[in-house]
Formats: C-alpha cells, structure tokens, sequence
C-alpha cells in the first residue's frame, strides 16, 4: 500500500463482459460501456491496490468509444490526494482525467 504524498503508478487491465447489467440500455443495438462503470474500475483499483477512496472526480474526458469484451488498462500516477489517470486500448486512450482519494 502506498502512502497518501508519495508518488505512485500503477496499472490494471480489465474487460466489461458483453452480459454486463448496464449494456443493454446503453445503447440498445450498439452496447457501449458507460463512463460511469469505468469510472467504478478505476476506484476499485485505488481501493483494491493502495486503500484509498475515490472522493471527487475534478475531471474526465471520455476521448473514444469502450465496446463490450474489449480490453483496456487504467493507469494512475500522481501523489495522493490528487492523481491522473488514463484508460488505454489497442487504439490508444480512451479516456483520462484527474480525481482526489484519501485513505
């Protein structure tokens, strides 16, 4: 676990599964993954990896389309209590933003 000023950087990759809850009504005909549930990815990752809780989003840009079943990686960097990330594809990024955690 890292602590709350040192800097960091880390890395997760993951895949919304095509059956995932929120595709259905996020496009009907066309399944896009909501930035709302990369968003839950990236604040897993902080708590899962250095104990920390996502508390305010200062921003995100959501840059290209995250279909279902496509791989991706959020990667963070930064010192606590403010951090960037990125969301990264085959394509290149998908989105980045910056957000606030604590312990």
């Amino acid at each position: 676990m890292t602590g709350p000023s040192e800097p960091m950087a880390s890395a997760h990759r993951f895949r919304i599964g095509a059956d995932h809850p929120c595709l259905p009504g996020h496009f009907p005909g066309r399944p896009l993954v909501p930035g709302v549930v990369l968003l839950d990815e990236l604040a897993a990752l902080l708590r899962r990896e250095h104990g920390w809780q996502l508390t305010r989003i200062i921003d995100a840009k959501f840059v290209a389309p995250v279909w279902p079943e496509t791989e991706a990686e959020i990667r963070v960097q930064g010192a606590a209590p403010r951090l960037r990330f990125e969301i990264h594809g085959e394509a290149g990024v998908l989105a980045r933003g910056r957000v606030e955690v604590r312990a």
